[in-house]
């Protein structure tokens, strides 16, 4: 059953649909997110300087005898755990420096329901075991709970959280844009999954407005759930130009349809289906960030890294990362609307297209990173 297609305003069935299938590849097999985000844990090292100045900063500013803090968009595997337990051992150096006992702590790994929480529970014992070897006699309670509701709805009570933290999840859309379909109901992205050299302009439009109304919205709703002075940092992919169809998303439409010319896969499926992600410019987002109003901007940054991490391996080896990296992300996706049959074919394809291109041109990430105070 085919369930990414256009939804209407509010949470239609489709909108539901999509927020039972927007989850990374589950389990802790070959092909699972928990085993192959490591992408996702550099981005987020790399952004580490940036979460570690804005939660000393409310700690002191603040001095919670309880810090509550979210994870939103934490995922299944063990990245969300390790920002948590960074944050826990700032929050206990800082604690030192003021001469104050260090605080216990709320934590909120905030996911969509089809989120694999399982796996992500089953670090628990291993990451407390772990604290409280770090922190010694100075180890505080931390009381860890998941909360399986989407991000783009109230989630916390009012004036609850100290700090927010969400890496790489607020770039995912609450459903697929409208106006990707016209009026007679034509496919109007035909052949791709999302903006592309081929898209005509109305798809770049929509996928903004989209991601306007979506991210206005996520600010809003934690501007009620924060405390004031609170902080939150947001990590997420973004571009140069948002309309720049050089990809990795373009890439993997045109694989897909290298498996339409060869009798694999329907056309017309290909051409309704579009993925629920935008990718927005730094400037988009400080727009957006302005004209909502609850944040006081601290700090917006950008930084690059190549699709592979480690440019130093070989083509093989490579390709071979970023094609698993993916697939971890967009296979619960494409299957809702591909059969699983073809995935292994699928990926390998696309390991094949991505070795061509990283041969001949730089593949890169564009990720931009958010710090923000809750205004009083």
């Amino acid at each position: 059953m085919q369930v990414i297609g256009n939804a209407g305003d509010g949470k239609d069935a489709k909108e539901m649909e999509l927020e039972k299938v927007l989850h990374m590849k589950k389990g802790f097999d070959h092909t699972s997110y928990a085993r192959n985000s490591l992408f996702q844990r550099i981005v987020t090292t790399l952004a580490g300087s940036i979460i570690e100045e804005r939660i000393r900063e409310v700690y002191v500013t603040l001095r919670p005898k309880c810090l509550m803090m979210a994870d939103m968009g934490c995922s299944s595997g063990p990245n969300a755990l390790q920002v948590v337990s960074r944050i826990i051992d700032v929050i206990d150096d800082a604690s030192r420096t003021i001469n104050r006992q260090c605080p216990q702590f709320g934590v909120f790994l905030n996911d969509l329901p089809g989120n694999d929480f399982n796996t992500l529970f089953n670090l628990l014992p291993s990451f407390n075991q772990g604290l409280q070897e770090a922190e010694g006699s100075s180890f505080r309670p931390c009381f860890v709970s998941g909360i399986p509701k989407s991000f783009y709805g109230r989630v916390f009570p009012d004036n609850f959280l100290h700090f927010v933290h969400s890496s790489y999840s607020i770039h995912f859309l609450s459903q697929v844009p409208r106006g990707l379909v016209s009026e007679n109901g034509e496919a109007l992205n035909k052949g791709n999954i999302y903006i592309a050299e081929t898209s005509p302009q109305e798809i770049h439009k929509a996928y903004y407005a989209q991601f306007k109304k979506d991210f206005t919205l996520f600010l809003k709703l934690r501007s009620r759930e924060m405390v004031s002075q609170g902080g939150m940092v947001l990590v997420l992919q973004g571009s140069f130009n948002s309309d720049n169809p050089d990809s990795i998303h373009s890439l993997l439409g045109s694989t897909l349809q290298d498996m339409v010319l060869k009798g694999v896969i329907e056309q017309e499926k290909l051409d309704k289906f579009n993925m629920p992600f935008y990718a927005p410019t730094i400037e988009e987002v400080r727009k957006l960030v302005e004209a909502e109003g609850s944040f006081a901007l601290n700090k917006l940054e950008a930084f690059t890294t190549d699709w592979s991490i480690d440019t130093s391996q070989n083509l093989e080896t490579r390709a071979k990362f970023v094609a698993k990296t993916l697939r971890a992300v967009t296979e619960p996706l494409l299957e809702t609307t591909f059969t699983h049959g073809i995935m292994d074919d699928l990926y390998l394809l696309f390991e094949i297209r991505v070795k061509e291109r990283i041969a001949r041109k730089k593949g890169e990430y564009f990720n931009i990173v958010l710090s923000v105070t809750k205004k009083e």
